[in-house]
């Protein structure tokens, strides 16, 4: 119930949103100088001259049927752009995923175990950091180093422009698709090119889940139960990562779905940079063109997929947690 909420008011403020905005979708469909009579008959088509609350009902069936309109500056229908454009951003979610989550976790548990010495405040800042520092600065300043300077990594973009026209995805997600199909060639020019986006969303993600581990792993060392496996003579290593770490990995899976869920709405000015043909990208670029069918479709999109994430961690959590099912 609180799903269906959610997504309502998520509904209902993208629509008020895409009503206040100073754009006027019909001059955008058909520019400053069509005559009057036209942009009057094409604004009662799209039904903009009922009420609002009218309007909203129409826009909420749509919606709820997959409708999302036409973008105007591609002139496909908006799922289509998204269909075609998601799996960037969904690949792009997951490396970034994947790299917090395999340094950030080792990284907390270290912290917590080596509570206030040098190693606990080198995490600590490494995660504050990576809290502060804006996204952009650090994507440009990354650019200057890796790209222009060393190097290091390719050009912008998911693919070279050898492979890019050659090569066909089958889920969309470059890396899988060309690992299956035995293109190596093509795998690791992608790799080149996700790698430091990648790396920087993970980055931010690292952040926050060995932050957050390393205060579950606090609590959990402080339990009763860890000073009862402690005089039962066992070693160190077995308790803080068959004990403590076990218990703890209840609640970093919401951790880690919530971390990928940001990663998929956060990475809109990441991928502006890269330019990165993601979701973010699509919404940055349909905005600058008042495409507002396209930034309000996308916007759902990305609710949606945040509202879902939460929910299926919500239910991962009271699956692993026995404790929680009756709550």
């Amino acid at each position: 119930m609180v799903a269906v909420t959610t997504y309502l008011g998520l509904l209902a403020v993208t629509f008020f949103i895409g009503r206040v905005v100073p754009i006027d979708p019909v001059l955008a469909i058909l520019g400053d100088r069509a005559p009057a009579d036209v942009v009057e008959r094409t604004r009662r088509a799209l039904g903009l001259d009922l009420p609002l609350y009218e309007q909203f009902y129409i826009y909420l069936k749509s919606v709820l049927n997959g409708d999302f309109g036409t973008s105007v500056l591609t002139t496909n229908p908006v799922m289509q752009d998204i269909a075609e454009v998601f799996p960037a951003t969904l690949e792009l979610a997951l490396v970034g995923t994947i790299i917090g989550t395999v340094i950030g976790i080792p990284s907390g548990v270290l912290a917590a175990v080596k509570r206030n010495s040098i190693i606990d405040q080198i995490v600590r800042v490494i995660g504050l950091v990576g809290y502060s520092v804006p996204i952009f600065w650090l994507a440009l300043i990354a650019l200057v180093i890796f790209y222009a300077k060393l190097r290091l990594v390719a050009f912008p973009g998911r693919l070279d422009v050898a492979y890019a026209y050659t090569f066909e995805p089958i889920t969309g997600l470059y890396l899988l698709d060309s690992a299956i199909t035995g293109q190596w060639d093509v795998f690791w020019d992608a790799f080149r090119h996700i790698i430091l986006p990648g790396a920087l969303l993970g980055y931010f993600s690292l952040a926050y889940i060995s932050r957050m581990t390393r205060s579950f792993m606090l609590n959990e060392l402080g339990q009763e139960y860890i000073v009862a496996v402690r005089a039962k003579g066992l070693s160190e290593r077995k308790i803080i990562w068959s004990h403590a770490l076990r218990n703890a990995a209840v609640p970093l899976v919401t951790v880690i779905a919530l971390s990928f869920a940001g990663l998929l709405e956060g990475s809109v000015l990441t991928e502006t940079v890269f330019s990165w043909p993601g979701i973010g990208f699509y919404i940055t670029n349909s905005l600058q063109n008042a495409d507002m069918n396209a930034v309000l479709g996308g916007t759902i999109i990305i609710g949606t997929v945040f509202i879902g994430i939460n929910l299926l961690s919500d239910l991962l959590y009271r699956f692993l947690d026995p404790r929680t099912r009756n709550r």
